[in-house]
């Protein structure tokens, strides 16, 4: 009996190691390795590498070293963050007490925040359309509708400028905005960098 418990024990201790070396063979630690390397090379391109890094970086065993993918998921990561600002705004626009000029500002910036979220779907749209055939137009239509996103995140900065603009509300809707701009510049650039190697140049 302890003899037959003894070879089940070893079978079972066989099949962990077996399935322990499969994975190692089929996802080995310099792969993920380059992945990484992959993105911090990319993210050097942008205007805010670090933030491009730590926001990325979480998705390198699945943006592999695609130039599309990558993109794509900065795409992803900054309209996640777009939605998210874009319900704080619209929480902290219900404060009572709020001063008349932070009260506009905010209207003011949770409409073209709305905008900025609706342009970065568009472009995540777009760029689930692209083919070698379709190529130039598709990235020119991408790096449009980001751009304009950015413009619409600076209108909404602008609004919050000002010393007398002070107060809770305006430093935390200023901060995020912040963020999501940087956030939509760091995928521009890659966006751009994307156009550039796919044979399409800017102008």
């Amino acid at each position: 009996m302890e003899a037959s418990s003894s070879h089940h024990g070893l079978a079972i201790l066989f099949i962990v190691l077996t399935s322990q070396i499969a994975l190692t063979l089929a996802y080995p630690p310099f792969l993920n390795d380059r992945n990484i390397e992959y993105i911090k090379s990319s993210c050097s391109a942008t205007t805010y590498p670090k933030l491009c890094y730590r926001s990325l970086s979480v998705y390198a065993s699945s943006i592999n070293t695609s130039p599309k993918l990558l993109v794509h998921t900065a795409l992803n990561v900054t309209l996640r963050a777009s939605k998210a600002t874009s319900r704080l705004m619209v929480k902290i626009s219900r404060f009572h007490g709020l001063e008349p000029r932070v009260a506009a500002a905010m209207a003011d910036c949770i409409e073209v925040i709305g905008d900025s979220v609706d342009e970065l779907q568009q472009s995540l749209g777009e760029l689930g359309h692209i083919s070698r055939s379709n190529i130039s137009l598709t990235m020119s239509d991408v790096q449009t509708w980001v751009s304009a996103a950015l413009t619409d995140e600076d209108t909404c900065m602008d609004g919050f400028a000002g010393n007398n603009m002070n107060g809770y509300a305006k430093t935390m809707a200023r901060k995020r905005i912040i963020k999501v701009a940087h956030l939509t510049s760091n995928a521009l650039a890659l966006i751009n960098n994307y156009a550039s190697t796919q044979g399409y140049y800017l102008p």
